[in-house]
């Protein structure tokens, strides 16, 4: 038998019963084990245990149960809430200013949270009554909100990067530095992409009223922002603390958690309840994640074993000489698995091929990774199985339908992929700031 027919045969299978909607630790970890005794009998029994037992032992690992109980913390104290206070009430009468201050409090909250429930859980329950009484165009509102949400994926503590550097075996540090350029730039697309909408159709924004914005003193945006200051230096002790190398990766996420806590402690909403619900979740979180990564390492191993990175060279021979071909082909299939699978299952679908024909080309890992990562942010916003889609879906207001929330991604999707474009023609965009800590 041709020795690719089993790489095809395990990974159609595996793409075959991802569509039942199954949970995927169990089909990814099922179609490795059957493989794997078909292939070597009694003697792969051992083999899950063995390969689990190896990702268990990575220390940057436990970095992820204290980010997502950070993350759970902040959602629920209502820091968040008073971040967006702070942007509405300095914004002045800028047309668009409340689509504005939610992508801005959705990058922050992406800095403080790492993940992208957070910033669109937050927007639709708080910016989106704010845009809808104040008439915004409902598709403008319902864009900004989910695609300021998923800079949740970009913007460090990432959990999305800890996820691919824990596959890629590359530094998880210099993947949050290199994601915070990308960050800002796609940031500024979207503010820029709201100002000029709103210069080109007025109506889709109105604008703060006159007698509104008089009553709004001095002395109001100064309290505002002191409310929200402890949730943007919790930003800053984060990041310039593992920037500077004073803390390592785990001792970020710890530092992160217990600022959480102190930001719910001042913002009076820390109680029993917000910390047994958020360790509740954590739990959930970090037991699934741990599954889900367990099987992925597995099915990774088996699949290289029969053969699967054997069969790139010839795809290698054939693109020699055009390498970003390669590149964007990658791009293209990340685009279309982004419409039916979710992150962690299309990281660990594409993994082990790859990121052997990443390190072929030529291509930096780390650069590579930021790719993926914002493919994952389009895939979340992408029809007509993007998981923010559905988020939206399930906790807006019944006047937002489907149609309206399929129909207002497409500008932002577009700009996603302008971001892709330039990232991938500017490495530097992802790179520069790294350099500046790692040197390389």
């Amino acid at each position: 038998m041709n020795t690719m027919w089993l790489p095809l045969m395990m990974f159609s299978g595996m793409i075959l019963l991802l569509l039942t909607g199954r949970q995927i630790f169990a089909i990814i970890g099922a179609v490795a084990a059957i493989v794997a005794l078909l292939l070597w009998g009694e003697g792969a029994i051992f083999m899950p245990f063995s390969k689990g037992t190896t990702f268990i032992d990575m220390y940057s690992l436990l970095s992820i149960p204290p980010f997502i109980f950070m993350g759970s913390i902040l959602a629920k104290s209502g820091v968040a809430e008073r971040l967006y206070h702070a942007i509405y009430v300095w914004a002045g009468r800028v047309r668009g200013s409340l689509a504005i201050g939610t992508v801005i409090m959705c990058a922050l909250i992406a800095a403080m949270s790492g993940t992208n429930i957070a910033g669109t859980v937050t927007g639709t329950t708080v910016a989106l009554p704010e845009m809808l009484k104040r008439k915004y165009d409902k598709k403008l509102a319902v864009g900004t909100i989910m695609s300021g949400g998923s800079l949740g994926f970009l913007i460090p503590p990432s959990v999305v990067f800890i996820f691919y550097g824990v596959i890629a075996r590359t530094s998880i540090a210099y993947l949050w530095l290199a994601g915070i350029g990308p960050g800002i730039l796609l940031s500024i697309l979207y503010i820029i992409y709201i100002l000029v909408l709103c210069k080109i159709k007025p109506e889709v924004a109105e604008v703060i009223p006159l007698e509104e914005f008089q009553k709004i003193k001095l002395r109001d945006k100064f309290v505002a922002l002191v409310y929200a200051l402890p949730a943007v230096l919790l930003i800053f002790l984060v990041l310039g603390a593992l920037f500077m190398g004073i803390i390592t990766l785990v001792e970020t996420s710890v530092v992160g958690a217990l600022g959480a806590i102190i930001c719910a402690a001042i913002n009076k909403k820390l109680n029993w309840k917000i910390i047994e619900e958020s360790m509740e979740e954590c739990l959930h979180c970090t037991t699934m994640v741990m599954w889900i990564l367990s099987a992925a390492f597995f099915f990774s191993t088996i699949f290289d074993a029969v053969g699967a990175v054997k069969g790139v060279h010839s795809l290698l021979e054939i693109a020699r000489g055009n390498k970003w071909i390669v590149l964007i082909l990658m791009q293209l299939s990340f685009f279309f698995l982004g419409m039916v699978l979710d992150d962690t299952a299309m990281l660990i679908i594409v993994a082990p091929v790859y990121i052997p024909i990443v390190l072929e080309l030529g291509f930096d890992l780390r650069w590579f990774g930021v790719l993926y990562v914002l493919n994952c942010q389009m895939a979340f916003i992408t029809p007509p199985f993007g998981y923010n889609l559905f988020l939206m879906k399930g906790i807006a207001p019944k006047e937002i339908t489907t149609e309206i929330i399929y129909r207002s991604v497409a500008p932002f999707v577009a700009i996603q992929m302008v971001a892709l474009i330039l990232v991938m023609i500017f490495p530097q965009i992802a790179m520069y700031i790294p350099s500046l800590k790692f040197g390389i």
